[in-house]
């Protein structure tokens, strides 16, 4: 291993932010820039030499390649991390539109909303049953419904999700409103006890494969829209009115009290899903 790797393992090492497939994720990025550096014959780095040259190399290779936005941006946020982790974070700008990455973010008010519909009665895994369950009932992520402790995260009024369940090591909480979903929080307290959504003589990555072969056998594509069935839901609650990704009206139909409901309702749907950004609501909500 040279040492341009190796050092970036140490890095990652002791600094053990977010989740454990974020951790996961970023050494692999970090691996394959250390690979890039060296192929672009930077061959004495170590982790602390980062320097301005070395992240216009990468750059302009990834560009180069036609990577899409997302996985520029992907990119771009573990070097920079790297960079603040050796007290750098000078060398990239903080806006990515400076570094010419364009906005991932696409609205076109056609919905992606999900529903489970008959194909959760052909999912035989009660623990993937209940996965998929958790994540209509609150709007969780894969990882999140998996991860999911009913004991620990049932506070009664909110479920509280912890960081190390999260995209980005993020904690939150997620309101419980509705008589279905404490049913189906009662219904997972039952079934996983004390523990997780995990059998106990499972890994997560085992019951990860689990729930992927499962939600194939069963025709179950794309649960990422459960999540965006969530958020229109919570939207046409909050609101009264279905969002435009729902046929409702758009920004421009809206009076102005209209527009305010509609920007509180968003920044509550962002919170729900674990965005910080309230302008990602568009990709879920249209706009």
């Amino acid at each position: 291993m040279d040492e341009l790797t190796y050092t970036l393992r140490q890095l990652c090492l002791r600094n053990r932010d977010g989740s454990h497939m974020t951790q996961a994720n970023r050494q692999r990025s970090l691996s394959l820039m250390a690979r890039q550096l060296q192929e672009a014959g930077f061959r004495q780095m170590r982790a602390g030499s980062l320097k301005g040259r070395h992240v216009e190399t990468l750059l302009q290779r990834w560009q180069a390649e036609g990577l899409s936005a997302g996985t520029l941006k992907n990119r771009v946020a573990h070097l920079r991390w790297w960079a603040e982790k050796i007290d750098k974070a000078g060398i990239l700008p903080a806006d990515n539109a400076l570094l010419g990455i364009p906005d991932r973010c696409y609205v076109t008010n056609e919905s992606k909303a999900k529903e489970l519909g008959e194909g959760l009665n052909r999912i035989t895994d009660p623990y993937v049953r209940m996965s998929l369950r958790l994540q209509v009932a609150f709007g969780l992520r894969r990882e999140e419904s998996i991860k999911f402790q009913p004991d620990y995260a049932d506070r009664g009024d909110h479920i509280a999700l912890k960081g190390s369940w999260t995209k980005g090591g993020r904690e939150r909480t997620v309101p419980i409103t509705t008589p279905e979903q404490r049913a189906v929080l009662d219904e997972a307290r039952r079934l996983a006890g004390a523990g997780s959504l995990i059998p106990a003589h499972k890994t997560y990555k085992q019951q990860r494969d689990i729930y992927d072969g499962q939600c194939k056998a069963a025709s179950l594509r794309n649960m990422h829209g459960l999540r965006h069935q969530y958020a229109q839901t919570r939207y046409e609650v909050l609101t009264g009115w279905k969002a435009p990704a729902a046929e409702g009206p758009s920004a421009t139909q809206l009076t102005p009290a209209q527009r305010e409901q509609d920007h509180a309702a968003r920044q509550a749907i962002s919170r729900e899903l674990g965005h910080e950004r309230v302008q990602i609501t568009a990709v879920y909500l249209g706009r």
